[in-house]
Order: C-alpha cells, then structure tokens, then sequence
C-alpha cells in the first residue's frame, strides 16, 4: 500500500502477484544460534585450515596490549580453553589486511598489507601444521626486509589468478590515507615492477575498497563501489563494463564496497557447467546519510548484455556477512540498519540471520531465520566449519554503547538440526587434475540422492570472502564405490583447495580438503628468502 500527500490523498494498493514473499520458518526450520567458545581475540580475518583447525588473525599493535596478532582454534579441544586456544604470532600490524589461501600443495596461507609504516607492505605467510587433537607448531611467517609488497596497502583484496600467481588489488596507502589505486602480482619477478594503475579506482575512492574479484572464463571480474566490470587476465584492461550496481530507493548511487560495506558471493554452479556464472551483491549503504541497502542483486557478467536483478531483503543491512553453505545456499548474517563501516559509524545491531536459496524463484529465496542475542557489527566474520555449520565471531565497534566482542557463536542451519543421520565418506586422492574420475566410499548414507558439493577455501574480512565458491560436479555411485567428476578447467574451478562434502539428501557429511589444478605457478617454491618455509611443488 502506498500513501500520497498534498492536497489529496490518494491511496494505490497492490492486487497482483507480491513483489516479494519471504518464508517464516519456525522451530529446527528456522536454525538456532548458540554459544561455542570463549573467545581470546577479536578477530579481523578468520579461516578454516587445511589442518582441519580455525586461523583468527587481529589488530597487533593497534590491539590490546597482550595479544600475539594471531592464533589458532582446535575444536577437539572445545571442552578445554587454553588447550583449544594456540597463540600465534605477527611482526606487523594486520590490522584491515587481505588474505587468501594459496594453492600449494599444503594450502598454505597468505596475508597482504596492513595499517601503517611496514605492514603496509607486508606479506605473511602460514603453512597449516598438525591435525584436531594434534600439536601445530608452525607460526606466521614475516620479515619485511626480505619480502613485501610493491606498495603499500590498507583494505586491499587477494585472489589467486588462472596462471597460478597471486593477484593484490586496491587499498590505500595508510590509514585514511591517499588511495593506491593499482594492482601488482606475486611473487615480485626480479628487477621488474607488476603495478598496474586502474582508473577506475583512482575515479571512485575512497569508496571502493576491498573490491570483489573472481575469475569468469573471459578474465577477471571486479565490483568496486557500485560499478564493475571485466578485466583481461593478462593485459588488465578493461573487456565489458557492465551496468552499475542498483543501490537503494533513497539513493539509487548506494555503494556496495568498504566503507559502504555489503557483501559479494557467487552463486552455485552445476554440472556440465555450461550456465554463464551469477554473480549476487548484498547489502551495502549510501554516503552521507549512511541508509543501510535493503536488497540483494545479482547478475551474469558474461550475458550478452547483463542486468543486474533486485530482490528485497527483509530488513536494512551493512557490513554485512554471507556464508556459502554445502547444500547451495547462503546465510546472510550480521551488521547493522543504519550507517557504514568503520569504528562507531554504525547504530541499530541487524541481529537477524537470513537463509538465500537460490533454486526458488526469484523475489521468493529469503527465509527469515533465528535471532542472536550477539550485537556483530564492524570486524565481525563468519565462516563455514567442517560440519557444515557457521563460526560466528568477533565485533570491534568501539561506540561507546556495543562491546568488544569476544564470544564465539555457531549457527546451525535447518540440516544441522533435522535429526537426519549425516553421510560419511573416505576418499584417497586428494590431489585432483581438471577433468579427471576421482573415486570415493560411501560409508554412512544412501547413495539414492547424493550430492557432492565443493566449496572453495575461504579468508573472510570485511564481507569478503577470499576465494569462495560453489561447485556442484556430477557424481554416480555403484553401490558404495562412488566417482566424482572434476570439473572441466582454471575458469569454471578456479585453482585451489576445496571443503569437499557427500550429501544425502538435505544433510551433508563432514568435509575433506581436496586440491584442484594444482600448483601451474610454482608457489610451492616461493618465498625463496631464509626466513619462509617452503613445501615444494
């Protein structure tokens, strides 16, 4: 219904088909939040190793005054605090730093830029050790004088590129600072410079940090602010600029990237993949104001002439939190109703979770799930743990009214609480090639509706998920002999490791780290300085 004022009043009322129709699911149907752990840190980048334990990386420096910078999380230990928490340790403050995992042969983990001076330019390196249960021993791995970056970057994006190198965008040199409106490479190739000036960039700070990147089969697609466009994976010149980003009824200009935070995912792509990729944006705000985005869209960069398609979410949100979850769907969680990102920039905590299923029809995906008590506002993550469930942590406002927030919340999605039995699968190779037959055991579960999903290794900071994606290969089974077919090539499954999960159904097993396309850019070898480690190739 809608009012207009004036001299009359008029009175229009909407007879046809809703809009929008968001579900309301009650009970288990709804999924629930709890308490997990208690925390030691306030994390700013959060991840799930290789090792089968959870990575946090926080302010050092600019933190409190007896953090390490880092640690470790082992959920076997859950029942014992200080065996469960490892201290871990940076040389150099992280603080608003990227990261993402790289694809050698131990997923090892790589962390860029920082806040001011040295961890402008720093690059962290860590190689996942141990196992749950087991002792870790290795630590972060850092000496600016031996390896940086080309520039400094605060709020900068990674990603690993088709070629196998790694791809740092964006950011700005310093706190508040001027922009570094660029891109580089690494490794750094010796005696020459990667730094590739972006226009676009320089054209729209200080509103397009922490830009989105992901590899489409015709380059590299970007969404900054409220534009985006592709970019060629060699040259870096623009190929398609794509329509801007709709923003909101108040300001059709919202943007979409830090400080006017929303959140970027890819939506899940199937077997013979064949479909041109889809691209979802939520939340986000305006400048200025700061009116919170109540919407999400979505786009197909490759259509020939793409349009970008928005569905209504229900309620306002910035810095917001998506989590691609096993069985295709996302669960949009955390931030704010009104404001931006930053510290003491946001009011009115959103502390409604919301599940987006994108095989329902469109303007129909949203179900509106369980409340936490848990204010997550600037600096707060969530990720996706091995049993399917999310880690939900940290929460740094600093506005005098919300805490520093150091517990440690799961929320259990509707498959998680259906009573269903969860598959459980044994697989040997772990190391798979573009197009191959990979076999695996069923050894719990029916094999009458399996499912395998792969979900791409994740650093999450800022709304920004580091290396996410969703793939669903075709998959057969003979009795419990299963064979799984990876996918075809770089573009369609970027290079990497993947949480590999078997799904009976709505309900997925635990998930297994599997390797695809290997090492093409021999990071393995790389940093050859004294101070790193190296795994080979």
């Amino acid at each position: 219904n809608h009012f207009s004022g004036g001299n009359r009043l008029s009175w229009y009322q909407w007879t046809g088909t809703p809009l929008y129709k968001w579900a309301y699911p009650t009970g288990n149907a709804a999924g629930s939040y709890k308490q997990l752990i208690g925390g030691v840190c306030i994390p700013l980048l959060t991840s799930f190793g290789t090792n089968g334990k959870y990575q946090f990386v926080e302010k050092y420096g600019t933190g409190e005054a007896n953090s390490t910078g880092a640690y470790e999380l082992d959920l076997s230990q859950i029942n014992n605090l200080q065996a469960a928490w490892r201290p871990m340790h940076v040389k150099t403050d992280v603080f608003c730093s990227g990261g993402v995992v790289m694809p050698d042969k131990v997923g090892r983990q790589i962390n860029i830029g920082g806040w001011s001076g040295d961890s402008l330019f720093g690059i962290r390196i860590y190689w996942p050790d141990g196992s749950p249960g087991t002792t870790s021993t290795n630590d972060w791995q850092e000496n600016v004088n031996e390896l940086k970056l080309q520039v400094g970057r605060w709020y900068p994006s990674a990603m690993t590129m088709a070629n196998g190198s790694i791809l740092v965008v964006g950011g700005e040199n310093g706190s508040n600072g001027p922009p570094q409106p660029s891109l580089e490479i690494l490794p750094t190739p010796a005696g020459g410079s990667t730094v590739v000036t972006l226009d676009f960039l320089q054209r729209t700070d200080p509103n397009n940090l922490y830009p989105f990147l992901a590899i489409v089969p015709s380059g590299i697609f970007i969404a900054y602010y409220n534009e985006a466009r592709i970019l060629d994976e060699n040259t870096f010149a623009t190929k398609k600029i794509l329509p801007n980003l709709p923003g909101n009824v108040n300001n059709p200009g919202a943007g979409r990237t830090y400080p006017l935070e929303g959140t970027a995912m890819l939506m899940p792509q199937y077997a013979p993949f064949t479909t041109p990729l889809t691209v979802m944006v939520c939340g986000g705000s305006t400048t200025g104001a700061g009116i919170a985005n109540d919407n999400c869209v979505s786009t197909q960069p490759e259509a020939a002439n793409p349009v970008w398609t928005l569905e209504r979410m229900p309620s306002q949100r910035v810095m917001t939190c998506i989590t691609a979850l096993p069985d295709g769907t996302y669960l949009i969680m955390n931030g704010a109703h009104q404001g931006v990102a930053g510290f003491g920039l946001a009011t009115s905590p959103n502390l409604n979770a919301v599940l987006y299923d994108p095989s329902k029809p469109v303007n129909q995906r949203m179900s509106v799930m369980a409340n936490t008590t848990v204010a997550r506002l600037y600096h707060s993550e969530a990720i996706l743990m091995q049993d399917g469930r999310v880690m939900v942590s940290g929460s740094d406002p600093q506005d005098g009214t919300h805490p520093e927030e150091y517990r440690v919340e799961v929320f259990s999605p509707p498959y998680a609480l259906s009573g269903l039995a969860a598959p459980a699968f044994t697989i040997t190779n772990k190391d798979w090639s573009y197009g191959a037959s990979v076999q695996f055991t069923l050894t719990k579960g029916s094999n009458a509706n399996i499912r395998v999903s792969l979900l791409g290794a994740v650093v999450s900071t800022h709304g920004n998920s580091m290396g996410q994606r969703t793939l669903f290969p075709a998959v057969s089974c003979s009795g419990t002999t299963c064979t799984v077919t990876v996918p075809p090539n770089v573009h369609v499954c970027p290079l990497g490791w993947y949480q590999m999960f078997v799904l009976d159904g709505p309900t997925p097993s635990l998930s297994t780290y599997v390797r695809i396309g290997g090492d093409p850019g021999k990071l393995g070898n790389w940093p050859t300085q004294s101070d790193f480690k190296r795994p080979g190739v």
